[in-house]
């Protein structure tokens, strides 16, 4: 008892003596600006930049003592760094700032400038630094938030860049061949229909419609039911057999499997199809039949169109693969997803779930890799969770650093899309992008190590602690990729997929292939590393590191065939690294052609425009992911207030919509730097042959998570991109894609353009106001034009109304509605509106 007081006054007097020692100064009255000074700096590909801080309290800060912290993307040239401050490079994005000699503190309401040069160019405001804190000397467990930041709006870049930023009147033209459709005269399913025609009539859809269904389709028929229930309040009566008005679900032997047949008449609807996936798909259509008004309204009948539909999709795979490593999504924003990908027909949700960020499934038998690699926080060590990452702070219990699904989570996630046809797969990145999981079983190493328990503590080690290899990957990181040499490497990888497997079951859905990443892994890994060695010498097949790469994903094969599953990964995993003509080059891997492999292929880029066609063309089945057109967390448009990445190019919704899988070289418009493209580029590039179309599979939306930080934002830039991947996915292939005459394609595709963006505009987003609760898609800015003496406006997407100001101020839902061009003069600003009141980017005119 005697010992246990003494032991509690020391730490009372420690705790005493800290406190007497902690810093007067409260780092909540640190503000921090930011602004860029020059774009294309010292005329090159590089801009200057400046951090102001200054000091809003009452007290100094001091001068030493103390450390700032943030994420930045961007590289900083040490050696424009001067006093009176330094910065260092940690790891990724976080960078370290420190008072240098020079500093003599800050006094109160004093300001102190940085200036500093940073790789590249600057576009948009996801450029700027994020996530600051400090960190007291004293106490460096602890991380403060900085809540005052400011981050100025920047520069257009420099010419010299060749960006440059697009403006109203540029969005005008792009808009001008857009054509006003009347409501009735549109198609009134989405996505278009193989075989469509309206007859005459319509079906009276009431409260009281009953639903009929064949036994084999009962669950199809329930969640038809609920989502009448939502529309009328009350949910329709279900039953196996019954006349007069109904909807009728029918057994239809000899359809292909996704197929559908729907026909409404006056007197009843009927779907009909050979499998409970295509009656599903025959629902959704009479779903977007339906209104888009809001649901549970007054109205007790609605008039449905008499049309006669024959119907299947394009492509067997309609994917979107949504990130959730980088930043983490919550399972009830995953099921919304899920609900708007029905709707939409696409019918695969790939997972990303692991990455150097995060790992985001839990493990029950591997409890570090959600304890340690599913939070991010400031850490000294890496041992209780991972270094703070994409601007996600100091503090490791937040979102969406931080988090992860239960076990009993993604049974749900996976069940829950198993009813609505959308197969789910799950992608393990390995060997590169794979921190999390390293960082996670180093920690469970050092815990039993601890304990006494050596051999068990090395069952999973994903590294060879002797590997003194140096490498950066293009994230930044220098730690982040798993040693194939290892056999812990493989009993982690059977552990992990054993229990996923095990969920699958437990959910009873299917599960055919697990995605293993294989993508962006650096030079020079695994060079020092004592494991290669010693594999180098006992096995002949491994010549050198870039053997290993072969022989990682043999076994992996292997491991998986054993359990009925086979390999998917980034296109990484069909490529062998040889030499042409004196050169390094990636060409199609033959070993693994017959072994049943699906790639993704995303890079389209200079160089590798051709990629995708040419591994299809030498047997791989291949899924069409070209960043160009399909990776979402790309920027909607080059303007500083559009939030996303842009090193890939822009991506509207126009950029998946004109995507011709067979011939994207014909649609190419842009390079990744939003340029018109020189169709030379093409020139001498590997066709898709006939056997090479049988191996495109299906297209694919990415959208990564690194700037997608809230569910407003995943769905600001999931829509409406996601319905043109849906139309090109799902429609047959367009009569402007295949027409040869270059004149007569492009009238056919304004003609089609301006069917999708009325449809869109005027029928499926005012939908998506309120389905599943509701969506915060994207509303595109108008486009603005001063001629004939008058501002003209227009819209990419009719169906919103434009309100605008002639004073300067900000245009609401109560500003006037232009009707036509406005003469008055002045500073014109413009907003479009949904009929929520919610609004658009502003657009200033000035009209003098």
């Amino acid at each position: 008892m005697k010992g246990t007081l003494l032991a509690l006054l020391l730490v009372l007097c420690t705790f005493s003596l800290s406190a007497q020692n902690a810093p007067a100064y409260n780092p909540e009255h640190l503000k921090i600006t930011w602004e860029v000074l020059q774009s294309g700096y010292e005329n090159k590909l590089q801009f200057q930049s400046a951090f102001t801080f200054t000091n809003t309290g009452k007290t100094a800060l001091p001068a030493s003592g103390w450390k700032l912290y943030f994420n930045f993307h961007r590289r900083i040239d040490p050696k424009t760094i001067q006093d009176p401050f330094t910065i260092r490079h940690i790891n990724g994005d976080l960078y370290q700032l420190s008072p240098a000699e020079g500093f003599k503190g800050l006094a109160p309401g004093a300001s102190q400038l940085l200036k500093f040069v940073s790789s590249y160019v600057i576009v948009n405001m996801t450029d700027a630094p994020s996530g600051f804190y400090l960190v007291w000397n004293q106490a460096p467990e602890k991380g403060h938030s900085i809540t005052q930041v400011d981050i100025k709006p920047a520069p257009a870049p420099d010419r010299s860049s060749g960006i440059t930023l697009i403006t109203p009147s540029d969005v005008y033209n792009q808009n001008k061949n857009i054509q006003h459709i009347p409501v009735d005269q549109l198609t009134k399913i989405f996505p278009t229909p193989a075989r469509y025609q309206e007859t005459k009539g319509s079906f009276t859809l009431t409260e009281n419609t009953s639903i009929v269904s064949d036994a084999a389709f009962s669950k199809e028929a329930n969640l038809l039911a609920e989502s009448l229930a939502a529309f009328f309040n009350k949910k329709p009566a279900i039953a196996t057999s019954g006349k007069g008005k109904v909807i009728r679900l029918q057994k239809k032997n000899g359809l292909e499997a996704e197929a559908y047949e729907l026909q409404v008449t006056p007197q009843e609807i009927t779907i009909a199809a050979s499998t409970p996936a295509g009656i599903f798909y025959g629902c959704q259509s009479l779903k977007t039949m339906l209104p888009p008004a809001v649901p549970g309204n007054s109205s007790k009948a609605v008039a449905i169109q008499a049309v006669e539909v024959s119907d299947a999709p394009r492509f067997g795979h309609r994917a979107f693969m949504l990130d959730v490593a980088r930043n983490f999504q919550q399972k009830e924003q995953v099921l919304k997803l899920l609900d708007v990908m029905a709707l939409y027909k696409l019918n695969v949700l790939h997972f990303h779930l692991i990455d150097d960020e995060g790992w985001r499934l839990e493990i029950p038998s591997l409890p570090e890799l959600t304890q340690v690699g599913a939070r991010r926080g400031h850490t000294l060590d890496g041992t209780d969770h991972l270094q703070v990452s994409l601007g996600s702070g100091p503090d490791p219990s937040k979102a969406p650093g931080s988090g992860y699904y239960s076990r009993e989570d993604f049974v749900q996630i996976i069940r829950y899309a198993n009813d609505r046809h959308i197969r789910v797969i799950p992608e393990i990145e390995t060997p590169g992008h794979a921190r999390a999981s390293i960082k996670a079983m180093d920690a469970r190493y050092e815990r039993l190590m601890a304990a006494g328990k050596a051999e068990e503590a090395k069952q999973y080690l994903l590294r060879d602690l002797q590997d003194k290899s140096t490498y950066r990957s293009v994230q930044n990181w220098n730690d982040n990729v798993i040693d194939v040499a290892l056999p812990s490497t493989y009993a982690f990888m059977e552990t992990v997929v054993d229990n996923i497997v095990a969920m699958y079951k437990e959910a009873g859905a299917p599960l055919n292939t697990i995605h293993f990443g294989g993508d962006e892994v650096p030079a020079g890994v695994w060079e020092k590393s004592p494991a290669v060695q010693s594999l180098i010498k006992s096995n002949t097949a491994v010549k050198n590191t870039d053997d290993l790469w072969y022989y990682y994903f043999g076994k992996l094969n292997s491991m998986l065939k054993s359990r009925g599953l086979s390999l998917y990964g980034w296109e990484e995993i069909g490529l062998r690294k040889t030499k042409v003509n004196g050169k390094t080059t990636y060409v199609p891997n033959p070993d693994f052609v017959k072994e049943n492999f699906q790639v993704d292929v995303w890079n389209n880029l200079a160089g590798a425009e051709d990629l995708a066609y040419k591994l299809a063309n030498a047997g791989y089945k291949v899924v069409l992911s070209n960043v160009t057109n399909m990776y979402f967390d790309l920027a909607y448009t080059k303007e500083y207030e559009e939030p996303g990445l842009y090193w890939g190019g822009f991506v509207d919704i126009d950029k998946p919509f004109y995507f011709i899988p067979f011939n994207y070289y014909k649609n190419a418009k842009e390079d990744n730097l939003g340029r018109p493209i020189n169709p030379a580029v093409f020139k001498g590039k590997e066709q898709l042959s006939e056997k090479g179309k049988l191996n495109i599979v299906g297209l694919q939306a990415a959208l990564w998570s690194e700037m997608v930080t809230t569910p407003k934002r995943m769905e600001y830039m999931l829509l409406p991109k996601l319905l043109g991947l849906a139309e090109r996915a799902w429609a047959t292939d367009p009569a402007w894609a295949t027409e040869a005459d270059t004149k007569k394609s492009e009238e056919l595709y304004r003609q089609a353009w301006s069917q999708f963006t009325n449809i869109v505009g005027k029928r499926e987003l005012p939908r998506l106001d309120h389905y599943a609760g509701g969506f915060n898609y994207r509303i595109p800015a108008p486009g603005a034009i001063v001629q004939n003496g008058a501002v003209t406006a227009n819209l990419q997407l009719p169906g919103f109304t434009i309100r605008y100001t002639t004073d300067g101020s900000e245009p609401t839902a109560q500003s006037k509605v232009y009707t036509s061009p406005i003469a008055e003069k002045g500073t014109i600003k413009m907003k479009a509106f949904n009929s929520l009141g919610r609004g658009s980017r502003t657009v200033t005119v000035q009209h003098k």
